[in-house]
């Protein structure tokens, strides 16, 4: 709002403590409750000496935290008091829990999972944090038995970022029987393969994430699970929900059985198996 007259100066206004006239002395150092001040300049400051105001400049100047009178001050002269005006845009040592986040300068988001930096600046926790971790177990049994890049069915996370910067620690293990086409999976966000997760193309070769099962043979094999681990970081750069999956993308129509073995006849000696699935939101 407009004023009529001069506009208040909002300001920090502190009465100096007592000063002791020194004989043959000029300057003095000026403090507040024992610690040095230093007034804006002469102008900012009212000095009464044997009681009577004395000018700026003409009478006393000041440098800093001390003051100092145009001659020497003698014994039986008395400073009064020594009163500094407030200086613009000084509003002095505000109160413990009187400064809200809305009003530091501070740029970026102010929330519960920023802090404030050296540079003014709120940011995430440095990076490695996790954020965030969604886990799922598949226990029960799949036949795939088609050529065609087919999900695992259940074994799927979903999870939100909070920051286009973070990033998604993908892990788990996929139990496996044998199978006489060795199978390859692949891990794939929101439907679609994640390229950077699979191996570099080399002609009609498959590219897959990781690769498992194993050959029937004479041996064993056809009894036996076989649990794959598997782990990529990958960067989603979206703060959207993504959901998060393995498919079996290799060429062949041979059946692959996920937590079972191939020969799943009902013996002690087979084996039922899990599979997992977790992801963690890696603060960028």
């Amino acid at each position: 709002m407009a004023y009529i007259g001069k506009t208040p100066v909002i300001g920090n206004f502190q009465k100096c403590d007592s000063i002791s006239v020194v004989n043959g002395q000029a300057a003095y150092t000026l403090q507040v409750g024992g610690v040095n001040v230093s007034p804006q300049s002469e102008n900012h400051m009212l000095v009464s000496l044997n009681g009577i105001l004395q000018a700026p400049v003409d009478s006393f100047t000041v440098s800093g935290s001390t003051l100092t009178f145009a001659s020497n001050l003698v014994t039986g002269d008395v400073i009064d008091f020594v009163m500094i005006l407030g200086n613009v845009l000084d509003l002095g040592v505000p109160s413990d829990n009187t400064v809200s986040l809305a009003k530091l300068t501070a740029t970026g988001t102010k929330d519960a999972t920023t802090f404030l930096r050296g540079d003014n600046t709120f940011a995430e926790a440095g990076g490695g944090k996790v954020l965030q971790v969604v886990s799922t177990t598949k226990t029960d049994t799949q036949t795939i038995s088609t050529s065609s890049a087919t999900q695992i069915s259940g074994l799927t996370a979903s999870l939100t970022c909070a920051s286009t910067s973070n990033k998604v620690l993908i892990t788990g293990v996929l139990s496996v029987g044998g199978t006489t086409n060795d199978a390859g999976y692949t891990i794939y966000a929101g439907g679609s393969a994640i390229t950077a997760a699979t191996g570099d193309a080399a002609g009609s070769r498959r590219r897959t994430t990781f690769g498992g099962g194993a050959f029937l043979g004479t041996g064993n094999e056809q009894w036996r699970v076989y649990t794959i681990p598997f782990s990529f970081l990958y960067s989603p750069s979206s703060t959207s929900a993504i959901t998060y999956s393995i498919y079996k993308t290799d060429s062949g129509a041979t059946a692959t059985y996920i937590n079972r073995s191939a020969t799943d006849n009902d013996a002690v000696d087979r084996q039922r198996a899990i599979s997992t699935i977790t992801i963690m939101e890696i603060a960028g």
